[in-house]
């Protein structure tokens, strides 16, 4: 049985992640800032829920009293603006989310990670390419392909590997977010400012959340031991 860490199991794509793990019966620990969304994605499945937030170096460190086999640092944020209107708060905080927390997160792991350990991070196609009004979340995003790759080469000869998955628009309440954002900012429907948003994307649609999901169990397998310093794009053709 492998132990299994989800950081943003709460909601969206960790708790799709987290309860996929949970049911091929893995023992997954799923952290997050609200217990309340962490208990509703556990649903009697067994799960150690654990509130955490991801720019608190002391609480990731109280994480890892146990090595664990499969890391998974999915938490994130992120909010459009114009960077000329971005306040400097709003751009540390999307930062500290996005990638220092994955990076105490990973820091944590490696401490008792024994051979054999898979580091996972979710990243997104805004971490191979750019975008309007989101230049905060597109920094913090190319921040953790790099350190994926950086990291990759730091813990390969322990039998280590750490890389990366990067979906486009996934369909959950961030992509819905998403979606009334761009409604909103041009007055149009949501199921107009949805086919906006998955435009770029050649099959015109939501990625489903288990479709990101077979690309994590994926890199967590043994038959992905010599995949490493990887960018897996989830995005339809679009990267």
């Amino acid at each position: 049985m492998r132990r299994v860490l989800v950081t943003g199991g709460g909601s969206g794509i960790g708790r799709a992640i987290a309860q996929a793990f949970a049911d091929e019966g893995d023992a997954v620990t799923i952290s997050g800032r609200r217990k309340e969304a962490l208990e509703e994605t556990n649903g009697g499945r067994g799960m150690t829920c654990v509130a955490c937030d991801v720019t608190d170096e002391a609480q990731v460190a109280a994480l890892f009293g146990e090595p664990f086999d499969v890391v998974i640092a999915n938490a994130g944020a992120g909010a459009p603006m114009k960077m000329r209107d971005m306040p400097l708060a709003q751009w540390n905080s999307i930062i500290n989310v996005n990638l220092t927390g994955v990076f105490l997160t990973f820091r944590a792991a490696l401490q008792t990670m024994q051979t054999g350990g898979r580091l996972i991070a979710m990243a997104s196609t805004a971490s191979l390419q750019g975008g309007p009004n989101i230049s905060a979340y597109v920094a913090s995003k190319h921040g953790v392909l790099g350190l994926v790759r950086a990291l990759a080469t730091e813990v390969a000869r322990e039998g280590i590997t750490c890389n990366a998955v990067c979906p486009g628009f996934v369909d959950t309440p961030m992509g819905d977010a998403a979606a009334e954002g761009v409604a909103k900012r041009f007055g149009i429907s949501q199921e107009e400012a949805t086919a906006r948003i998955v435009s770029g994307n050649p099959m015109r649609r939501m990625i489903r959340p288990e479709e990101v999901v077979a690309a994590v169990k994926f890199l967590a397998s043994p038959e992905a031991s010599m995949v490493n310093g990887h960018a897996l794009s989830v995005s339809g053709g679009e990267v």
